[in-house]
């Protein structure tokens, strides 16, 4: 085992020159391990933790969240870095935002409304053409 680092540590032999390309060849396996160390280590890594900082800054009064403790509850106020929790009927708990783990379900927007308003209309004349022609066909 010794005869193997022994030269490493020596360096290269003074007889021969290895060139800017031996020492290119020594440095790219360093490269190499580098490289995939940010692919598959750093950047996911990277991915993740903007992921979760989109997700806390998009928390609003009445989402559904899971707490990095496990405690489930329903968003009551939100403040600039904390967040207040309903738990139960009366039971109102305070929570740093970094503690939320997960979004179960998303407080429905005011946009939502107009849409599913939008959609019972479509559905109604849809059916009121159903009904028309159905009264055609039995004529």
């Amino acid at each position: 085992m010794n005869s193997f680092f022994i030269p490493l540590l020596m360096g290269a032999p003074q007889g021969s020159e290895g060139g800017p390309g031996g020492m290119l060849m020594s440095m790219l396996p360093f490269v190499l391990i580098i490289g995939i160390f940010y692919m598959l280590i750093i950047r996911p890594q990277r991915k993740k933790q903007s992921d979760t900082q989109k997700m806390l800054s998009a928390l609003k009064k009445g989402d559904k969240v899971i707490t990095i403790g496990g405690l489930h509850g329903i968003i009551q106020k939100v403040k600039e870095s904390t967040v207040i929790l309903k738990v139960d009927d009366n039971i109102k708990m305070e929570f740093s935002r970094s503690s939320i783990s997960t979004v179960l379900a998303r407080a429905p927007d005011d946009d939502d409304d107009d849409d599913k308003n939008d959609k019972s209309e479509k559905v109604e004349k849809t059916e009121e053409k159903a009904e028309s022609t159905g009264e055609n066909n039995k004529e």
